[in-house]
């Protein structure tokens, strides 16, 4: 007991119980999660071994938060890898730290992995007892010399990644820190290039290929197709591998089969294998096939919610052209409308009628935070198509479900038969499409209407290359005889809208992109894509670029953009490497023309249903104002008009938030006063932009019984005065020093 009790005051208790924490740790959860590679393991010892040193018997004050916060970034990455299939970017340190991520990431089924939390919370422990049983006079720090071990690691990571690169995920080959770091020193290398050339910026690369009209292919209809109506199904989050035929195109060594029954339509159809989304979000996905244009490939400001101030470019959007020829054109999707402005996005892109939760009479079979199960849903859009046959106009829709969204919503019976809830919910959709596709053949909607099936992103696959860009587009016709089964090349969301006016030979106007997909094409074509915080690039002549957070850029032999596998053909980085990203920025321009002023009007004046208690700052938000770019060095005034409908006497409880990369931010925002009956609301504030924010979003969250029509929600930026923004630059000037 005694020699027990010396072990537990002696120096080296505390720093095996470090060691566990920092290196045993992430060595055995990369194991255990199955992100086993040489680059990654290598990356855990040198940051662990890193740590190690550091901290081991310093100061308090410096070794409690260093190792919380990086508990909760190792946390918080496990997650978000499990949740959407991608490691995180430097941004996203605004909320991989604030445990408000992992709660909502997780909404419904807690943490995907709380086998680490335990092992991370249990070892932090006990390193903390064991260094507070510690008598001071034997606390004595590693020496210095140490931080060799650590940096010769880091060194030949460095070096191999150099001489043997690999096409593994980056969470693969990286932690958080090391990932940092290796960013940090990349844009060192940059600024030093740039002093070196005297400061001198590059010619501006060519973004033609990427951007014009390509209708110089062989049309593979001799005619205008015999299709009177147009429905695009949009299944949220699925990529390309979950289809046999895509996976067979392509070569593919993923061999799971979620979606059997879409896989069996994909056979009776046209499908494009080689199809690439070219970014995460919804809104965006949506945007760039319903309006042929790169949906912008970074964090900034959605262009669709530009177009809201751009009624030039929104008529260009496939909505809009096809109510200009006779079109009644609708939108329909399982979740509500208000996320994202989608409420007036939609509308704005042209659709007559845009409709999401609240339209839906028949009962849900699951309850879902974010809408209508996949089930439930699909029968009410069959309702919806049944009423549209009934009129005399030809007819375009668009639908979206929400069922594969994280959370993930599945029934108990699909639960049980797959070992998590994200392959029972694409489940539970195939059987829920497949069924959709049954009755609209049964009721002759296929005979006179263009189908097309695809996704609005991608949630990505462990160990499958290029899996968050790899989409897919299942076209159904009725003169599907004349068609291919596969149809060869690069295709992607920007050639949805020009390949839908060109199926009914319809001129497509200037602005729009892309190729159609209703032609044959001899030569190859430029494509781009941003996903999994990987920049890539195909030149259409047999070279794929790809970039990473580094903007260390690989050179592969690729004859298309999806592939299992390519020929690595060197890298490159500096100056040559940032033309790749200042391409993707000329891609982004902002549809307001990178104007400082902008003004966006949120409020729709729909009456909306209070809930007795607001309980998660998503779902329950009650206006659209989400992921903005305000420019720096502007401020931003903020207007909220708010009227109580049917309020009970009590009133209601007002709050409104706001956030930066999902995580709750700071700003002088005034309290919101009780909302009465028979008493309107009206508040405005501002706040300065010193710096861009980007991924900006508001939430209104509202409580009690009754309703209210937002009047008026509208967000104005505004350049600051050069002698106000002068005069804070200097105090922060001052503050820093």
């Amino acid at each position: 007991m005694r020699t027990y009790s010396r072990w537990l005051h002696h120096p080296t208790s505390s720093l095996l119980a470090l060691g566990f924490l920092v290196l045993a740790v992430p060595l055995l959860s990369r194991y255990a999660l199955g992100w086993s590679h040489p680059f990654g393991y290598l990356s855990d010892l040198a940051i662990g071994s890193l740590l190690l040193v550091a901290l081991h018997q310093r100061a308090w004050l410096l070794t409690l938060p260093l190792l919380l916060g990086w508990s909760l970034f190792t946390l918080g990455t496990v997650e978000l890898v499990s949740a959407v299939g991608r490691m995180p970017e430097p941004s996203d340190l605004e909320y991989l730290g604030d445990p408000q991520f992992v709660s909502h990431s997780t909404q419904g089924g807690g943490l995907s992995h709380p086998w680490i939390a335990l092992g991370l919370a249990g070892s932090l422990g006990l390193y903390l007892l064991l260094r507070w049983r510690q008598p001071a006079r034997t606390r004595r720090p590693l020496a210095l010399a140490w931080l060799l071990v650590p940096l010769l690691l880091l060194g030949a990571h460095a070096v191999y990644q150099y001489r043997t690169p690999s096409e593994a995920s980056q969470w693969m080959q990286f932690n958080l820190p090391h990932k940092l770091l290796a960013e940090s020193l990349s844009a060192a290398q940059l600024h030093l290039e740039d002093w070196q050339a005297g400061g001198k910026p590059a010619s501006p690369p060519d973004i033609s290929p990427f951007n014009q009209l390509d209708l110089s292919g062989t049309p593979l209809l001799a005619d205008p197709g015999k299709a009177r109506n147009v429905l695009i199904i949009t299944l949220e989050g699925i990529p390309g591998a979950y289809l046999a035929a895509s996976r067979q195109a392509i070569g593919s060594r993923y061999d799971e089969s979620l979606m059997p029954r879409l896989s069996q339509w994909a056979e009776r159809g046209m499908l494009t294998p080689d199809y690439v989304l070219h970014s995460h979000q919804t809104i965006r996905g949506l945007y760039a096939m319903l309006c042929g244009d790169y949906s912008k490939l970074d964090s900034g400001t959605p262009k669709g919610i530009e177009l809201l101030n751009n009624p030039k470019r929104s008529d260009l959007c496939l909505p809009a052209q096809l109510r200009q020829h006779g079109f009644s054109t609708h939108y329909l999707q399982g979740a509500g409308l208000r996320f994202m402005a989608k409420d007036q996005i939609m509308p704005r892109m042209g659709f007559d009628k845009t409709l999401g939760r609240t339209w839906f009479k028949n009962k849900p079979y699951l309850e879902f935070p974010w809408g209508m199960d996949d089930k439930a849903f699909f029968e009410g859009a069959l309702g919806y198509v049944k009423q549209l046959r009934q009129q005399k106009k030809p007819w375009m829709l668009t639908l979206l479900t929400v069922g594969t969204h994280q959370p993930y919503s599945a029934p108990a019976d699909y639960l049980k038969r797959y070992p998590g809830a994200k392959q029972a919910a694409i489940a539970y959709l195939d059987d829920a499409v497949a069924d959709f596709l049954t009755a609209l053949e049964k009721q002759g909607v296929l005979k006179d209407t263009l189908v097309l099936v695809t996704s609005d992103e991608s949630h990505g696959l462990e160990n499958v290359r290029l899996a968050s860009a790899w989409g897919f587009n299942l076209m159904l016709a009725p003169e599907q005889e004349k068609l291919p089964f596969i149809k060869d090349g690069v295709y992607g969301h920007v050639d949805l809208t020009a390949s839908v006016l060109d199926y009914f030979a319809l001129t497509v106007p200037e602005g729009i992109a892309g190729r159609s997909l209703l032609r044959s094409y001899t030569q190859g074509r430029s494509m781009m894509s941003y996903t999994n915080g990987l920049l890539r690039q195909h030149d259409g002549q047999g070279t794929f670029i790809e970039c990473d957070f580094q903007q260390v850029c690989r050179r592969y032999a690729s004859p298309g953009f999806i592939a299992d596998r390519a020929d690595y053909l060197g890298r490159f980085s500096g100056r040559e490497a940032r033309l790749v990203s200042q391409r993707a920025a000329l891609l982004d321009q902002s549809l307001h023309n990178g104007l400082l002023d902008q003004q966006y009007q949120f409020a729709n004046r729909e009456r909306m249903l209070l809930k007795p208690k607001a309980g998660d700052d998503w779902a329950d938000n009650l206006v659209g104002a989400q992921y903005l770019e305000l420019p720096s060095g502007t401020q931003t005034t903020v207007t909220l008009k708010i009227r109580p409908v049917r309020m009970s006497a009590e009133g209601a409880t007002l709050q409104l938030k706001t956030k930066e990369f999902d995580r709750d931010v700071a700003l002088p925002i005034p309290q919101l006063p009780r909302l009465m009956p028979g008493k309107p609301l009206e508040v405005t504030f501002s706040f300065d932009n010193l710096d861009t924010r980007k991924a900006f979003s508001f939430h209104l969250l509202g409580q009690g019984r009754g309703a209210i029509e937002i009047v008026d929600f509208s967000v104005v930026s505004k350049p600051l005065e050069t002698d106000l923004l002068a005069a804070q630059n200097e105090d922060d000037e001052a503050l820093t020093r």
